[in-house]
């Protein structure tokens, strides 16, 4: 891009409107909006009602029109399966028009919602695309999530259609899918009229005659579809955050905003051409997977890439190099999570050695705060600049980076980067009066959001301002605490859950871990702030320690306390550490800390849907136990 970074941040902080509605004339409408900003009712914000577009049409057909239909839009990467396919743009527009077609010959139409509940296979993409084609609303969830589980979302967001698959495939099982669906239908009020499924050849699901239909016939002898244009304000899906208890949030995406904010977030912060290859490494049941497995990188006019598989197991710690040096990838994202478990298998990144990364220029990584040691081992290896960056399921895309297309500042180890051009970003307190730089508050965004954001929840305005709006009055509440340095960096150090108070002191769990992951053994670590009857709080760690170290436990555990008192001091009261083999996540990732406080505190907690491996809370009790936790009273 030819402007500056601090003079695109001035235009678009200085004139919102103004700079929204200059983006959105890059994007293709069939009529333009006639509001680019619709803020007469705070905090309910509406941008580019009353034009008229399609997302799909964005995603594939503008392509076409312009010229790179013969180009690859997506490539199908699979060691589970040991394939691979790619499509071309002219491909996937076929793929998807005639689906839309066997929607809309089952009387799907605009306004209508589809559940999506599927493994990471090309017809995930092509059911969602047909899907905002024929103007209707998905919600996908992510594949093999438990039946009560997916019934709460049924039940939320009333679908007329589910689409799903026979099975999803992990290294060492084959998850079925259909009893899992099955199941929730029994359970929801709401009942589906139609359920259409893909049948994979590992396993052939049972199908109930009047409701399922095969994939196959589903489409035989459909007309295609053509796209259906809707209000830019209208929904373009739902995504719902995963809560462990009650009902989970449904995150609306307005369709425009949408558009425009992700097209141009793949040139701004990514740095990404059309024909370049674009990969997260993610799943599509993860707002990461909507909005750049599918849907940014396909309004950009990149290839992008759908890996099925690990990143390590399938076969080795190697195998996002490869996918990286087959594909020509210019540009992956992924979790550091995913990065840590690599650096665990293959501390000296060994296997890299075997594949030409020479096209790569970047690796972003988002999901939960990355640790410096992560970054700077990746960065070492990798040789290309690696990118922390900061968002939210809500948000949809960047709060906080290093814009790649824009700026040309040095990126700060430990902060994701400034806000983006947008976004106006505040550290505030309690009160939700302003803190100096370098003071820990919560970290707020003042309203309006910009384009891409979530407008409202999904039938529940009263839970959407009570969850994120009334805390702050002006402000979005991001539930997330850290701080801002005097050049405009952001530190996110911790939910602020994950702030502890120990002996009147406000600390940050997230600055422990960052010294206990320097120390050379330990591949993996969280902090959590545990009851104490004398300091209120105080901190715990917990070690997983990389490959290979066969030094002493005890050993590894009292340097780490001596680190966290030489950087921290003597006030952080760090004096307990524990190793255990693995952390309890998410399947997207993100340490279950919450839950984990709650085993060392001896409460009573909820199971955690999201739970990627659910033995590893009684692997978690079982360390616990091994140095005294829970307390007795």
């Amino acid at each position: 891009m030819n402007n500056s970074f601090d003079a695109i941040n001035e235009a678009a902080n200085s004139d919102l409107v103004s700079f929204w509605g200059e983006l959105a004339k890059d994007i293709a409408w069939d009529e333009p909006p006639q509001r680019i900003l619709n803020d007469d009712n705070p905090p309910f914000y509406r941008w580019f009602e009353g034009g008229k577009i399609n997302t799909c049409y964005n995603a594939l057909d503008c392509h076409i029109r312009d010229g790179r239909g013969e180009q690859a839009a997506l490539i199908y990467d699979s060691p589970i399966t040991n394939s691979t396919r790619t499509y071309t743009y002219n491909e996937l527009t076929h793929e998807v028009a005639t689906f839309a077609g066997a929607l809309k010959a089952r009387g799907l139409e605009k306004g209508d919602r589809v559940v999506i509940y599927m493994p990471m296979i090309p017809e995930a993409i092509v059911a969602m695309l047909a899907v905002v084609r024929l103007g209707a609303i998905h919600s996908v969830v992510f594949g093999g999530f438990a039946a009560s589980e997916l019934a709460k979302r049924i039940d939320d967001c009333s679908p007329k259609m589910i689409v799903t698959a026979s099975c999803g495939i992990e290294p060492t099982r084959i998850v079925e899918y259909k009893p899992l669906l099955d199941g929730a239908i029994e359970l929801s009020e709401h009942k589906p009229e139609t359920c259409i499924l893909y049948q994979r050849p590992q396993v052939t699901a049972s199908m109930i005659e009047g409701r399922d239909i095969d994939w196959h016939d589903a489409i035989d002898g459909v007309e295609p579809a053509d796209c259906v244009p809707v209000d830019g304000a209208d929904p373009c899906y739902i995504l719902y955050t995963s809560g462990t208890t009650g009902i989970p949030k449904g995150v609306v995406r307005s369709t425009a905003a949408h558009i425009v904010a992700l097209k141009w977030s793949m040139k701004a912060i990514y740095d990404m051409d059309p024909g370049d290859v674009f990969w997260t490494a993610s799943d599509i049941g993860w707002v990461v997977g909507h909005s750049y497995i599918v849907y940014a990188p396909l309004f950009a006019g990149c290839t992008t890439v759908m890996y099925e598989g690990k990143p390590v197991g399938t076969p080795d710690a190697g195998a996002f190099w490869r996918v990286i040096a087959e594909h020509k990838v210019a540009t992956m994202f992924t979790a550091p999570t995913a990065i840590r478990a690599i650096k665990k298998e293959d501390p000296d990144a060994k296997l890299l050695e075997q594949y030409d990364l020479s096209h790569f220029r970047a690796q972003f990584l988002a999901g939960e705060r990355c640790d410096p040691d992560t970054l700077e081992w990746t960065g070492q290896h990798l040789g290309v600049p690696v990118i922390d960056h900061w968002w939210q399921t809500e948000t949809g895309w960047s709060i906080a980076a290093t814009c790649l297309g824009i700026d040309d500042t040095p990126i700060r180890v430990g902060s994701p980067g400034r806000a983006v051009p947008g976004w106006t970003v505040e550290v505030v307190d309690a009160a939700g009066g302003p803190v100096p730089a370098g003071e820990i508050g919560s970290i707020v965004v003042k309203l309006p959001m910009p384009p891409g954001c979530l407008p409202t929840l999904w039938n529940n305005d009263d839970r959407y301002v009570e969850s994120y709006m009334a805390e702050f009055p002006g402000y979005y509440k991001t539930g997330d605490a850290g701080y801002i340095d005097d050049d405009g960096y952001i530190f996110v150090m911790a939910r602020t859950d994950d702030i502890i108070n120990v002996a009147g002191h406000r600390l940050s769990t997230g600055g422990m871990e960052e010294v206990l992951s320097g120390h050379p053994d330990v591949a993996e670590c969280a902090v959590v702030g545990v009851a104490d009857a004398l300091k209120g709080q105080v901190p715990l760690g917990f070690l997983v320690l990389k490959s290979g170290v066969d030094r002493a436990g005890d050993t590894i555990v009292a340097e780490v306390v001596q680190s966290v008192r030489n950087t921290i001091g003597p006030v952080a009261a760090f004096r307990q550490a524990v190793i255990i083999q693995r952390l309890p996540k998410t399947r997207s990732g993100k340490i279950l800390r919450g839950t984990m406080k709650k085993i060392a505190d001896g409460e009573e907690y909820p199971f955690p849907a999201t739970i990627d491996d659910p033995a590893i809370l009684d692997e978690i009790t079982i360390a616990l136990q091994s140095i005294g936790y829970p307390k007795s009273e």
